[in-house]
């Protein structure tokens, strides 16, 4: 088609998708080029604005590297990974869930941890905390033998992939659910943290005058043959941002309770002091057990990078 008027751009597109022989691709495509332009013509896009946009989404690439993905972490920010999520698990999004976001810092490879065991692997301070999880189905049922990969931040709010001080999977393992559909491992008790402001995601909190902050939590991920595999990530009740979270990542389903004990003998012999513990259920669908690309597949060298905080417009 020879282009008459603007309106025609967009009759031409959608055209051309007819000629491809993928359904999906082409309903998917038909509907990105369909909201793409509105949002154009809705926005009164100047030139200089599409270029400035254009120059964010090769920096996004171009920050994304072996142990830092920018472009997971801006779907984070813009609420396009929650939502996704939520469509796509508790029926469709008619029913509440215990899926969440995988976020930028999953690795594959965690080290086999056993029951009872710590994930703790190089030192790290922090309170302990005992962590007691169940896998169950949509009927109720315990679901045994399912791979259960969990990690988290340090206390001073690095992901080891981060921080080339600690050692080599640390605050990562990997579980296997029992016949009741139990997990039990050692940690420490999680701290909420800021995420990097160095690339296109610092630009649009502080244009939005939005704080860079998640809350305290700790990944799940559970993985077994016939059921749809689910992220997870439970927050601590006691964290001042759970209403506002960086990333919307937080429901209610996910919301812990990590309950101090102090003056109690703990699990343990060797930690002395207060200590806290969490229990929590998870529910798992029936569907493709599948698993997506790792966001990072490596670790940062060099010096460990310098969190910076951002405060919240009121």
């Amino acid at each position: 088609m020879i282009i008459s008027k603007q309106q025609d751009v967009t009759e031409a597109v959608l055209a051309e998708l007819q000629h491809a022989t993928d359904p999906r691709f082409k309903e998917i495509m038909t509907a990105a080029v369909t909201h793409l332009h509105g949002f154009i013509r809705d926005a009164r896009l100047s030139e200089a604005e599409f270029h400035q946009a254009c120059g964010m989404i090769a920096k996004l690439g171009q920050l994304t590297t072996a142990s830092h993905n920018e472009v997971v972490l801006i779907a984070g920010s813009l609420g396009l990974s929650a939502l996704v999520c939520l469509l796509n698990n508790g029926d469709h999004g008619q029913t509440e869930t215990t899926a969440n976001l995988m976020g930028p810092f999953w690795r594959m490879d965690s080290p086999r941890t056993e029951k009872g065991g710590s994930i703790v692997r190089s030192p790290t301070l922090g309170a302990a905390v005992f962590v007691n999880a169940w896998v169950r189905d949509t009927q109720g049922r315990p679901v045994e033998g399912a791979e259960v990969d969990v990690w988290q931040a340090s206390s001073e709010g690095f992901y080891e992939n981060q921080d080339p001080g600690q050692g080599d999977m640390n605050l990562r393992g990997k579980l296997t659910t029992d016949a009741s559909g139990h997990i039990a491992f050692r940690s420490i008790k999680p701290v909420g943290y800021p995420i990097p402001l160095t690339g296109p995601v610092g630009a649009l909190l502080r244009a939005q005058g939005r704080h860079n902050m998640r809350p305290a939590h700790i990944h799940f991920m559970i993985f077994k043959q016939g059921y749809k595999t689910q992220f997870a990530q439970v927050y601590s009740s006691d964290d001042p941002n759970l209403e506002t979270d960086v990333q919307f990542g937080v429901t209610q389903a996910l919301v812990g309770q990590y309950v101090l004990h102090s003056g109690e003998t703990a699990p343990v012999q060797d930690v002395t002091g207060a200590w806290y513990s969490l229990d929590h259920h998870f529910v798992i669908e029936r569907g493709e057990a599948s698993l997506p690309k790792p966001p990072i597949t490596g670790k940062a060298s060099g010096e460990r990078p310098t969190p910076a905080i951002l405060e919240r417009n009121r």
